[in-house]
């Protein structure tokens, strides 16, 4: 039986993805660059840093910033999405996503968050969850981000299971990579012309449950 689930954040607790996306483009625009939705695929499940070096490789102007500029231009982006997500409560949980913490716990089943997002232990605060946590793993702790295993490797650490007793449940190409080099069980929210055929697929959260990942689980 599995002993841990290591969670992500956007995209499969609740949805940040919008607010990701125009505080990028804001950002972008001011660096004459243009982003659009498809190009925002690329940036699911990335960590912040990597998200901004993707987008001024797209506008032909990562030569043109400095150590010192690219630090600030993060951390303006993170400051307008912070400003974003500050109503953000309980109604935006995902739908499934309490009772199935709410099992977890019941079963004695550790859980541990292993997102690209510095802002998670913000949203689960915001969102009334924290105590369902085990542990939070800080992506600026780890070596490399996702596609990377490195962060669900840490996650299982943290909660003192083995990685190969762990399920990872993802949204993101990224994620779902990270999580199959790092040996745990694959289970993506979202279809497999994104996420592939060869993983467990939900195509909603509501499909997520003790009993699911029970029948899904492979010894």
């Amino acid at each position: 039986m599995f002993q841990g689930v290591l969670f992500d954040l956007d995209g499969v607790i609740t949805d940040t993805a919008e607010y990701h996306y125009r505080a990028w483009k804001s950002l972008a625009k001011e660096l004459g660059i243009d982003i659009d939705r498809e190009f925002n695929e690329q940036l699911k499940g990335v960590s912040r840093e990597d998200s901004l070096d993707l987008i001024l490789k797209h506008g032909s102007k990562r030569s043109d910033i400095d150590d010192d500029t690219f630090k600030e231009l993060a951390a303006k982006k993170n400051d307008v999405y912070v400003e974003m997500i500050q109503s953000f409560s309980e109604d935006d949980i995902f739908p499934g996503i309490l009772p199935l913490l709410k099992e977890l716990k019941q079963h004695h089943i550790k859980i541990a968050l292993a997102s690209a997002s510095k802002n998670g232990p913000l949203l689960l605060k915001k969102m009334k969850l924290t105590s369902y946590f085990d542990a939070i793993v800080d992506p600026s702790s780890v070596a490399f981000g996702k596609p990377a295993p490195d962060i669900f490797i840490a996650a299982a650490k943290a909660i003192d299971c083995s990685i190969s007793s762990c399920i990872g449940i993802e949204d993101s190409k990224a994620g779902i990579t990270a999580i199959k080099k790092s040996g745990a069980l694959p289970i993506g929210v979202s279809n497999s012309q994104d996420l592939g055929t060869d993983i467990t697929l939900v195509s909603t959260t509501n499909d997520l449950t003790y009993e699911f990942l029970t029948k899904n689980w492979v010894d």
